[in-house]
């Protein structure tokens, strides 16, 4: 969560809430006493149940919707009385309506951009009360999951009259390199007195330790209403550039003075970096062409919807890092300000999206309805909020538009690119285009006024199955072109379908094959500047009943890696990757031919089962060729000639005996890794463990808790579904737990949830008092197991 100040102070705490529609809720002298104590953010459709009944139908994870209303009474200390007073809800999904003492302050549809109000008119000395009417009712209308109610943060922003305006610095690096950058800031001072004023805005650049490395300062008077934008140099020796692999964070600290009093302090980072998109060598990021390993991601958090604490995207973006992933495509609609903020520390090429509708609707209720009067603002929302975070290096006005095939979706286009252009000319804008070639194709006009064309499924149409992008390349060769959204290697953790599958995703032994194909491609063509695959995490919606969430990420509705998330990890990285699957307990299977997959970056692996060996097999990618400076007869041909497949992962087929199946990885001769997987007995004990063992206590941060259930060796037993009951002692609680199981309709909100596949997660939440947090597991014929998580005032 972005840090409180002076200024920026968190409104989050002590709100109450009702579910349902009530008469008169706005008014300040409504008794709201029976009304539930509600912290913010909060998401009361995840609360459930699930039913096959619910509007939102399996699209939206047949989740409840419906109509709530939330309440805060609030006093203003004698000191901010004289000040100007304002309110910023991150996101509120959605069609809400805002009144402060009963004065309607107006009202916002659209679910996930910010917004602002100010309160200053209707504020008074004693206790003033903030109403919001929420409505989710009609539904279905997004893809895929939404949530409902007041899901981000909350902000109470007190400034003096003379003041940085909100969202109201632009900064950019004009010229980067190693030896020197230029930061250029524009500033909006806004003076809400009502007689001219004379300002001095100071604007330091601080480095990661706090320094100030570079200063600029102007004055100039201001007429009372009115704002003026200030544009200032700094120039930069030496600076560390930000990258994926080093996301280095400046920070623009923005002092507002009337003659020698400092009136506003404002802060905005800053990562100093240049990019690139060319027609030819794909992106650049400060003159190196990298390549973006992306995935799509969706808003929801699992088991907490979409009111997801901070740390809970934290572990899954380290997940999604250490699986070689660097690129995020927030579809379809602008992220919480905080996951940006996650995405600039650590290191991810950001794809920024506004809309899944323009005015030809997909859900009966969705954005369509408010396009005409709202884009405009909707989209200024998004870019100004977020153009000063250096993980976005690419904006994208529509996700699958209808209006890609006809004449007058290019006019539309061309009103919010020219938007986008203006109000940050150093990003490309882009669409994610789902027809390019189709039986109805996109017009060649719209494809023409994006900077950057992005291709849904580019291997979709006929031949271009196989010829990708490569059809597109000799028609239009000046055409910048990127993988918006892509197939990866789906499927459900833990599953194995050892019949020839009727599901679109294929049988576990080969469902990887288009997913490799296309990686082969765009790994090895510069002019295609990345992918973003669907998706990188399981996520609420887009199923049939009694299914609850898609099952297309690597990782699973918990933040557990698949199989599947090896596949790209030994891709996308370069330490060594060794992964078998399946799991090897198959009772009543004995003698019947199972395929063992694995997937490495190894030169060669060699397989056991109690063991006997069933051969090595040697992979390459890129496969070798003959070195050029080198004579005919010097060529070294077994550096080419012994892969035993094309393919980007290895197979046997093997007799199914009880036992230990052992695959030994190799690299130039010596042994680098080796995984063994064993036969499972009865489950026998709970392991439980902490994705950390000490947490801050501040009523927000998180510890992720892992159910293992394990057989009297010690092994994980993969067909384990024990129902476990979760205890809790201390200053802590059970936000949300789950099991990755697709299929099961078990609360989220709830002490208790049965292991899928041997797995099932808690995640406990801290108070504000210090002190341990106990936590016990337990199931009936099971070892218990037992945790301490430690909170700590920071």
């Amino acid at each position: 969560m972005a840090e409180q100040t002076a200024r920026h102070r968190s409104f989050d705490a002590d709100w109450t809430f009702i579910k349902g529609d009530v008469s008169g809720a706005e008014d300040p002298a409504f008794d709201d006493t029976t009304w539930r104590q509600q912290d913010l953010p909060h998401d009361w459709s995840i609360e459930g149940p699930f039913s096959e009944d619910h509007p939102s139908g399996g699209g939206g994870g047949s989740l409840p919707g419906g109509v709530g209303w939330y309440r805060k009474r609030f006093s203003l200390p004698a000191h901010d009385r004289d000040k100007r007073i304002s309110v910023t809800f991150d996101g509120v999904y959605k069609e809400c309506d805002v009144w402060i003492n009963g004065h309607h302050l107006g009202s916002h549809p659209y679910g996930y951009t910010s917004f602002h109000y100010d309160l200053t008119p209707h504020l008074g000395e004693g206790e003033n009360v903030l109403a919001v009417r929420v409505d989710v009712s009609r539904q279905p209308d997004a893809r895929w999951y939404t949530g409902s109610g007041i899901y981000r943060h909350v902000w109470l922003e007190i400034t003096a009259p003379l003041h940085v305006a909100h969202w109201g610095t632009y900064v950019r690096t004009p010229s980067v390199s190693e030896a020197t950058a230029q930061v250029e800031v524009l500033t909006q001072v806004r003076n809400e007195h009502e007689d001219l004023r004379y300002c001095t805005l100071t604007t330091a650049l601080l480095d990661a330790e706090g320094t100030e490395v570079g200063q600029a300062s102007s004055r100039h008077p201001i007429e009372g209403g009115q704002t003026h934008a200030f544009v200032q140099r700094i120039r930069v020796s030496g600076p560390h550039l930000w990258s994926v692999d080093a996301p280095y964070l400046y920070r623009v600290r923005s002092t507002v003075q009337e003659g020698d009093q400092v009136v506003d302090t404002y802060e905005t980072p800053l990562g100093i970096r240049s990019i690139t998109f060319d027609a030819d060598q794909g992106f650049l990021l400060n003159g190196h062409r990298v390549k973006i390993n992306g995935v799509c991601l969706h808003h929801d958090g699992g088991c907490v919807g979409a009111a997801v604490p901070e740390r809970v995207w934290e572990r899954r973006l380290e997940t999604l890092k250490a699986m070689g992933c660097n690129g995020i495509r927030s579809s379809h609609y602008p992220p919480a300000p905080e996951f940006l903020d996650l995405c600039d520390r650590m290191g991810f090429l950001v794809m920024d999206e506004n809309f899944d509708e323009w005015r030809i609707g997909k859900f009966p209720y969705g954005y369509h309805d408010h396009f005409d009067r709202w884009a405009i603002q909707d989209t200024l929302s998004m870019v100004r909020r977020d153009r000063n975070h250096p993980s976005i290096v690419i904006w994208s006005v529509g996700n699958e538009i209808p209006e890609q095939t006809l004449p007058e979706g290019v006019e539309i286009l061309k009103v919010l690119v020219d938007l986008v252009h203006r109000e940050d000319p150093t990003r490309p804008v882009t669409s994610a285009c789902d027809h390019i070639a189709a039986h109805v194709p996109a017009t060649e006009a719209f494809l023409k006024t994006l900077d950057v064309v992005g291709y849904n499924y580019v291997d979709r149409w006929a031949e271009r199955r196989e010829l990708y992008y490569t059809i597109d390349r000799h028609r239009h060769p000046e055409r910048v072109m990127i993988g918006t959204e892509n197939a990866s290697v789906a499927g459900v953790r833990g599953e194995y379908d050892l019949q020839v599958s009727r599901g679109w995703r294929g049988p576990y032994h080969t469902r990887m094959i288009r997913a490799e194909q296309l990686w082969k491609f765009t790994r090895l063509h510069d002019y295609v500047a990345g992918d973003f695959m669907w998706t990188g995490i399981d996520y609420l919606g887009e199923v049939r009943w009694p299914a609850k969430n898609a099952s297309c990420g690597p990782i699973d509705l918990c933040g557990y890696p698949k199989d599947e998330y090896y596949f790209y990890q030994s891709q996308w990285t370069e330490e060594p990757v060794l992964h078998l699957l399946p799991h090897w307990t198959w009772p009543g299977r004995e003698g019947e031919v199972i395929p063992v997959i694995c997937y490495t970056n190894c030169d060669s692996v060699e397989l056991f089962l109690n063991d006997r060996s069933f051969g090595e097999q040697v992979m390459s990618f890129p496969r070798y060729g003959m070195d050029p400076s080198k004579g005919w007869g010097e060529q070294d041909f077994t550096s080419f000639a012994r892969p035993a497949t094309a393919d980007l992962h290895l197979r046997w087929t093997v007799p199914y005996q009880p036992g230990i199946l052992k695959a030994v990885g190799m690299r130039g001769g010596e042994v680098v890794c080796t995984q063994e997987i064993a036969t499972a007995g009865a489950p026998a004990w709970i392991e439980l463990a902490a994705d950390r063992a000490s947490i801050a206590a501040d009523g927000r941060d998180v510890a992720h808790l892992t159910v293992r259930v394990r057989d009297a060796k010690g092994h994980l037993v993969p067909d384990a579904d024990d129902q476990i009951a979760f205890d809790v002692q201390g200053p802590g609680r059970i936000i949300g737990v789950d099991n990755g199981d697709p299929l099961s309709h078990e609360p989220f909100q709830s002490n208790q949830r049965r292991v899928f596949h041997g797995l099932c997660l808690a995640i406990v939440q801290s108070t504000t008092e210090p002190g341990q947090i106990e936590v016990t597991a337990t199931a009936p014929g099971l070892t218990p197991g037992h945790i301490t998580i430690q909170t700590r005032r920071s």
